[in-house]
C-alpha cells in the first residue's frame, strides 16, 4: 500500500496519525528505546545516593568493601547501556523521518500529477510551497525528535517517581507537590495558545502568498512605478501575522514563566529540604534518607519542561499535518479502467457546460465537431469563455455537463499520457523547468534521441538559437540562458513537435512575441500544423481568415459558426467584432482599451 493510500485510508484518526501512519511502528520503537535508555541512565543518581548512605551510615570502612565497587560497576554499566539505547532510538527516529519525508514528497508529487491542470491556475503557489517544503520541514521535528524526547521524558519521570516512592512514600508525596501546580499553569498556557493556532497558521500562509505574488510581480511593478502599492500587500500580511503572533505568545509567555518558576530545580530542592527537615524533626526518617530525594526530585524539572516544549511543537506539527493531508486529498481526474483507444482524431463536443464551483456557468450548451485535418478558430469578446473551452478540450478540468470525445472515446476514459500523446498544446503561458534545453524539449518524451530533439527544434525555428548558447542543448535554463517570451514559445512548440500529436490546440501562441519572433513563430506553427486537426483561440481576427470553420462564443454560448466571408455576410457578432477591431487588428484595439464587444 502506498503512503498516499495509507494516509487517506484512516479517516477516523487525527491528522498526525494519518500522515505518520507508514512509520508509526518505527516511531513507537524509537520512543520505547529512548524511554528505556533514560531509565537506565538515572541509575548513577541512585548509586550516588546509595554510596552516600553507606558512607554516612557505616563510616569510611564501608567505602572499601565489595559493595561499593558493585554499586559503581552497576551504575556505569546502566549509564553506558542507557546511552546506547538512547542513541539507537535517535537513529531509528531519524531513519523513519528520512523515509516519511521522501514518501510524503513523492506522494504529493504523484497526487499533483493527477489533479486537473486547471487546479494550478486557481491555487496560490505559496500554499503548495508551504505544504511541500515548510510543513514537511516542521514534521521533521515531530518524527525525528518528538517521540524520542517524549520517551526519554516519560521514562525519566516514571523511573524517578517509582524510585522515590520505593525510598519513602511520605517524602515522595511531599517532593512532588510543586508539579501539579506546574501542570495547572501549563494547561492554561496550552489552551490559550491553541485558541490562536489557526490564525497563526493562516498568517503564515498569507505571508507565503504575498512573497510569491510580490516576487512574480516585480517586473510589472517596476515598469509602472507602483513599488509602494506592491509592498502594501506584503506589509499588510506581515502586520496581520505580527498581531496573530502577539495574540499567540502573550498568554503563553506569562503562563509558562509562572510554570517554570514553580518547578525550577532550586524551588523543588527547597520543598524537599523543608519537608525533609520537618520529617527528620518528627522522627519519621533519618537525615541520610533525605539525600535520595534531594538528588532525584529536582531532576524531574528538566524532563517535565521538555514535555512542555515538545507539546508546543506538537501544536505546530498538527497544523502542518493538516495542510499536508489536505494537499494529499486534492481531487484528481478520474479515468475509467480499460478504456478504448480513439479511432481517429475527430473531436466532438456535445452539450458542454462548465461552471467554476458554485458560480454562474462560464460555458453552456456548446456543440460542435472538429473534423480531422481541419483548422477551427474560436473567437469572441474578452471573457466570453474561449480559453476555458480550450482547457476543457485539453482536460485541464472536466465539464459540469455534456462530454467531449476524441475518436469516439470520452476524454474521461482516456489515460492522461494517452490523451496528451494525441492532443498537443501551445499556450500563452509557457512553463520551462530548471533543466537543460534538451530536457525541456523532451519533457513529454524523455526517450527521444538527440537527432529527434534537434529536428523538433528546427521545425520550431529555435535550433540555431540553441546552438549559439555556451553549451548548446546542454545549457541550463535559468543559469546559462534566459529565453525571451517568443523564444520560450518556440521551445514550447518544439516540445509539442516531438510528441507529434494528431490534434493541436493553440491559445494565442504568438501573444508574447515581438515582431521578429512572431514571424518565426508563425512559420514554425504553419510547418507543424500541416495535416493536423488544429484549434486556434484567436484574439486577432486577421489570423483566422483562412480557417475551415470559425466558432463565435459570447457569454458562454456558441452563437455563430461558419467561414470568414459567411460570418461577415450574416452581419452578426463576428461582423461587429471585425469592424470594431479595425478590420482585423482586434489585438491592437484591445491594447488601446477598445475591448470589442458583440
Amino acid at each position: 500500500m502506498s503512503v498516499e493510500e495509507e494516509v487517506l485510508g484512516e479517516a477516523a484518526a487525527g491528522p498526525i496519525a494519518r500522515v505518520l501512519a507508514p512509520i508509526r511502528g518505527r516511531l513507537i520503537a524509537a520512543g520505547l528505546l529512548a524511554g528505556l535508555g533514560a531509565m537506565l541512565s538515572l541509575a548513577p543518581l541512585a548509586g550516588v545516593a546509595h554510596i552516600a548512605q553507606l558512607a554516612l551510615g557505616q563510616g569510611a570502612a564501608a567505602l572499601g568493601g565489595d559493595a561499593l565497587w558493585r554499586v559503581v560497576g552497576l551504575s556505569l554499566l546502566c549509564l553506558f547501556a542507557g546511552m546506547t539505547l538512547i542513541l539507537a532510538g535517535d537513529v531509528v527516529a531519524h531513519l523513519a523521518d528520512n523515509r516519511i519525508t521522501g514518501l510524503l514528497r513523492l506522494a504529493i508529487t504523484r497526487r499533483l500529477a493527477k489533479v486537473p491542470l486547471g487546479w494550478f491556475t486557481s491555487r496560490a503557489s505559496g500554499e503548495v510551497k508551504q505544504a511541500m517544503h515548510d510543513d514537511i520541514g516542521i514534521l521533521h521535528s515531530l518524527t525525528a525528535h518528538f517521540y524520542t524526547t517524549l520517551g526519554r521524558s516519560v521514562g525519566a519521570v516514571l523511573a524517578s517517581i517509582v524510585y522515590l516512592f520505593a525510598m519513602d512514600w511520605r517524602m515522595a508525596i511531599a517532593s512532588l507537590l510543586p508539579f501539579p501546580l506546574f501542570f495547572l499553569f501549563f494547561a492554561r498556557a496550552h489552551k490559550a495558545s491553541a485558541a490562536n493556532m489557526e490564525s497563526f497558521g493562516a498568517g503564515m500562509a498569507r505571508i507565503n502568498n504575498a512573497v510569491v505574488e510580490f516576487v512574480n510581480g516585480i517586473p510589472v511593478v517596476k515598469a509602472f512605478g507602483a513599488q509602494h502599492k506592491a509592498h502594501g500587500s506584503y506589509r499588510a500580511a506581515i502586520d496581520a501575522f505580527a498581531s496573530a503572533f502577539t495574540d499567540f505568545t502573550r498568554p503563553l509567555v506569562s503562563a509558562m514563566a509562572n510554570a517554570n518558576a514553580i518547578i525550577a530545580p532550586v524551588s523543588v530542592l527547597g520543598v524537599v529540604l523543608a519537608f525533609g527537615a520537618l520529617m527528620v524533626g518528627l522522627g519519621w526518617i533519618a537525615p541520610v534518607d533525605v539525600l535520595p530525594f534531594a538528588l532525584v526530585a529536582p531532576g524531574l524539572s528538566s524532563p517535565l519542561l521538555m514535555l512542555s516544549y515538545i507539546t508546543h511543537d506538537l501544536n505546530h506539527a498538527t497544523g502542518a499535518a493538516q495542510r499536508v493531508h489536505a494537499l494529499l486529498q486534492t481531487p484528481v481526474l478520474e479515468t475509467a479502467a480499460g478504456a478504448a483507444r480513439p479511432a481517429d482524431a475527430e473531436i466532438r463536443v456535445e452539450g458542454l457546460s462548465y461552471a467554476y464551483s458554485e458560480q454562474e456557468p462560464v460555458l453552456s450548451g456548446i456543440d460542435f465537431t472538429l473534423a480531422p485535418g481541419t483548422v477551427t478558430a474560436i473567437v469572441g469578446p474578452s471573457g466570453a469563455g474561449k480559453s476555458t473551452l480550450a482547457r476543457l478540450l485539453l482536460r485541464f478540468f472536466d465539464p459540469s455537463a455534456g462530454r467531449i470525445t476524441l475518436g469516439g472515446v470520452d476524454l474521461r476514459q482516456l489515460d492522461s499520457a494517452e490523451l496528451y500523446r494525441r492532443i498537443g498544446f501551445v499556450l500563452q503561458d509557457v512553463r520551462l523547468i530548471h533543466a537543460s534545453v534538451r530536457d525541456n524539449i523532451a519533457l513529454g518524451r524523455p526517450s527521444a534521441s538527440q537527432a529527434e530533439i534537434e529536428e523538433a527544434a528546427r521545425t520550431a525555428n529555435i535550433h540555431e538559437r540553441i546552438l549559439s548558447l555556451p553549451r548548446g542543448y546542454d545549457s541550463v535554463i535559468g543559469e546559462d540562458v534566459q529565453f525571451s517570451g517568443g523564444e520560450a514559445q518556440r521551445l514550447s512548440i518544439a516540445r509539442a513537435v516531438l510528441l507529434d500529436p494528431p490534434v493541436l490546440v493553440l491559445d494565442e501562441a504568438t501573444a508574447a512575441a515581438d515582431a521578429e519572433n512572431e514571424v518565426k513563430l508563425q512559420q514554425a506553427l504553419s510547418a507543424f500544423a500541416r495535416g493536423r486537426t488544429l484549434v486556434v483561440i484567436a484574439h486577432r481576427l486577421d489570423t483566422v481568415m483562412q480557417a475551415d470553420q470559425i466558432l463565435v462564443v459570447d457569454k458562454g454560448r456558441l452563437i455563430e459558426r461558419g467561414r470568414h466571408q459567411e460570418l461577415l455576410a450574416q452581419g452578426g457578432c463576428y461582423a461587429r467584432l471585425w469592424a470594431q477591431g479595425h478590420y482585423g487588428k482586434t489585438g491592437e484595439a484591445e491594447q488601446e482599451g477598445l475591448v470589442p464587444q458583440c
